[in-house]
């Protein structure tokens, strides 16, 4: 694992000129490929662009690494994710050409648990992901000046909208979604023709896979995010809002 050192602060000018930047590309990029969006991105920032994982798929991973092998990709271990899930994160170590970067929380889920009470998760969900899932991820980006996420248009109404590249205000950073455009139909034919690796739980009627405790499975013709804090009115980790 290698991390990133810290970028040099950004001035104000700095950032203006990359929020006009991936307002841009954004706009010129909208209709090319996921595997141009990747090049712009890699070509625009080096070593300072790397991209996210939960690991329900590599489809992002093996794209990136055919582009920029080597390219970092960070994992959040949260303490709660499913055996399966930290599986499929070993596994794509060691069968593509990327550099996985586990990150975990500050406290472990015991230390959690002491300090804030048993199951966090069951009282505050927002809280929990906040320290668990959010928090590790902002110290992790610190090193980069873009990352790339597989989050897709078609997921939910909150990401409707999400541009191909874009600007993340809250981490003042360009924020690239090379995968925006497909469809769920199309990230199945990929993983078919290329042979991707998937988390097994896919299969088990788990088509969005978060942490264990607040995770399940739905049924036929179900919204695929509806077993995901089932029992809350919560949609989203807070990655992406």
């Amino acid at each position: 694992m290698t991390i990133t050192a810290p970028a040099p602060a950004a001035t104000d000018a700095d950032l203006r000129e990359r929020h006009d930047l991936a307002r841009r590309a954004g706009k010129e990029l909208e209709h090319a490929s996921a595997q141009e969006i990747i090049a712009w991105a890699a070509d625009t920032f080096g070593e300072r662009f790397c991209l996210t994982s939960s690991m329900q798929d590599a489809v992002l991973s093996h794209l990136a690494s055919e582009v920029v092998p080597g390219v970092n990709v960070v994992f959040l271990d949260t303490g709660y994710h499913f055996p399966e899930t930290i599986g499929t994160a070993d596994a794509v170590s060691v069968t593509l050409p990327i550099n996985l970067v586990t990150v975990r929380p500050r406290q472990t889920v015991a230390e959690q648990n002491a300090t804030l009470g048993q199951d966090l998760y069951k009282r505050n969900p927002e809280l929990c992901c906040q320290l668990r899932k959010v928090a590790p991820l902002e110290r992790a980006l610190t090193g980069y000046d873009a990352w790339a996420t597989g989050i897709r248009r078609e997921e939910s109404a909150a990401r409707a909208s999400t541009p191909v590249v874009g600007w993340d205000h809250r981490r003042k950073m360009v924020k690239v979604a090379p995968l925006a455009r497909w469809t769920q139909d199309e990230v199945e034919q990929y993983i078919q023709a290329n042979g991707i690796l998937t988390n097994p739980l896919l299969f088990d009627g788990y088509p969005s896979i978060g942490c264990e405790p607040c995770t399940h499975r739905v049924e036929d013709g179900e919204d695929a995010r509806s077993g995901r804090w089932s029992g809350f009115a919560k949609i989203e980790c807070g990655i992406h809002t």
